[in-house]
């Protein structure tokens, strides 16, 4: 059974594998966009990144003009990465209409296995800690994987906006 944890270093090689994985596809909830995948092939730099991830959740932290405080967990099972997800304490306007305040990815070779459900049930209760409420979590239309995680999460449809569906969930 996977668990959320606090992303550590300790899981570098499985991540890179995961990062393989995607081969340049958007992964939702990981952080690493501003990161390239050769810097972070590096052990050094793979600890600083996650250290960064561990400290977007402070109010303080510094941050790129536009984003907001972020609590990053990572999806593992054993010694395996299987996916990540990314808590946004506050919505701004693109994350009010697009984004939500739950973002989450699962590897490709572990998908199918309800490692993001499971996640997205897991980190309700975390939301509702941050002292988010009610919880946005959006998907693409065509994406219907992450509709039925959501839906079984008690996701409430709430409306689409450019191509995007918008639920809401209560934090437990």
């Amino acid at each position: 059974m996977a668990n959320l944890i606090v992303p550590d270093a300790r899981f570098h090689s499985s991540w890179l594998e995961a990062a393989e994985e995607f081969a340049g596809a958007r992964q939702d909830g990981g952080g690493s966009e501003d990161w390239s995948l050769d810097d972070l092939r590096d052990p050094v730099h793979f600890g600083r990144f996650v250290d960064e991830l561990v400290a977007d959740a402070l109010p303080g932290s510094p941050r790129k003009p536009g984003y907001v405080p972020c609590t990053y967990l990572w999806m593992v099972e054993g010694d395996t990465f299987l996916g990540s997800l990314a808590i946004r304490h506050e919505l701004n306007d693109f994350l009010f209409n697009q984004g939500g305040h739950i973002g989450y990815s699962v590897r490709p070779s572990a998908r199918r296995r309800g490692h993001a459900a499971q996640a997205l049930m897991d980190a309700l209760p975390v939301a509702g800690e941050l002292g988010i409420d009610r919880v946005l979590v959006t998907c693409d239309e065509d994406n219907t994987g992450s509709r039925a995680t959501i839906e079984k999460n008690g996701g409430a449809y709430e409306d689409s906006r450019n191509g995007v569906q918008r639920y809401w969930i209560k934090a437990s």
